[in-house]
């Protein structure tokens, strides 16, 4: 299958999966060999924002990244709604696909409430997590539900999203911290997925659901405590001005107590873009506490 748009080779030199899912399809990497990480993105991304993560570590490990339908490379089906909901279902229909095991899930933003709908109902599957500036809750602070209302809910950013790429051309640049890393190629790759008003309807979908899967959302919540003894990294970039404030992050702690978690402090919201040699010490910490002696 062909790519949709085209992405520096030097940056993403990776090859491509094309994986069936009803009448769309959802593309997927699957590079190196070893222990299984499974790596999921969140609004706007796709599988490019751990471009550099999996370079560094697919000799050790087996590193799988897949694009949402509706995002990056992937191929939305008829009648999709773009829900976290069906994102997940999507994911959990990959896992399966692949017959993935004893894998270590790596998650950020929108990743965290889509894969830890997975987490919470098999966590005999998953030998550790790791955690970047993401939740798994209802919005209950101020900034984050404003955020929701005015970016997934406001006629203006409807507009924002389908008439100007708000998300890929804005938030993205703007939630990385090193801004010398924020190139024209970079730009090129977050912004090529969506080329038309219409592909870019699933960027404003997201926000709104902040609000509107808060049942879903708690429902993820109410079975965290299963998840109290698996081994977890928390990275924190503590730039984001996304609504993801220290608070979230002791939250996590709570939820995880078999944590281990390093605040970053020159990092942002993408902390995949930022630091991503800490994400890939992150992924090798888990598979260390977790190997057996």
């Amino acid at each position: 299958m062909k790519r949709p748009f085209e992405v520096d080779s030097s940056e993403y030199p990776f090859e491509d999966h094309w994986l069936p899912y009803r009448d769309g399809y959802v593309h997927y990497i699957d590079e190196g060999q070893g222990p299984t990480v499974l790596l999921l993105h969140g609004n706007p991304t796709w599988s490019y924002l751990y471009r550099n993560v999996i370079k560094e570590l697919r000799g050790d490990c087996r590193l799988i990244a897949l694009d949402y339908p509706g995002f990056g490379m992937s191929k939305a089906p008829s009648r999709f709604g773009f829900t976290p909901q069906e994102q997940s279902d999507a994911v959990v229909n990959l896992i399966r696909y692949l017959d993935l095991k004893n894998f270590v899930l790596v998650v950020q933003d929108w990743g965290g409430p889509i894969g830890l709908n997975y987490a919470v109902r098999y966590r005999e599957n998953l030998r550790g997590i790791v955690v970047m500036n993401t939740w798994a809750w209802p919005a209950t602070l101020l900034p984050m539900k404003i955020f929701s209302l005015a970016m997934g809910g406001w006629p203006l950013g409807y507009w924002l999203q389908t008439q100007r790429n708000f998300f890929a051309k804005v938030i993205i640049p703007n939630g990385i911290y090193h801004s010398e890393k924020v190139t024209d190629s970079l730009r090129k790759a977050y912004t090529a997925p969506f080329p038309t008003p219409e592909s870019r309807k699933p960027t404003w979908i997201f926000p709104g659901q902040i609000r509107k899967a808060r049942t879903w959302l708690a429902e993820i919540e109410s079975k965290l405590p299963v998840l109290s003894d698996l081994p977890a990294q928390i990275l924190w970039g503590t730039k984001d001005s996304a609504g993801f404030p220290l608070e979230e992050m002791a939250k996590w702690q709570s939820y995880l107590q078999m944590n281990v978690t390093e605040p970053l402090s020159d990092a942002s919201h993408y902390v995949q873009e930022d630091r991503p040699d800490r994400v890939a010490a992150a992924i090798r910490r888990v598979l260390e506490r977790t190997s057996k002696k």
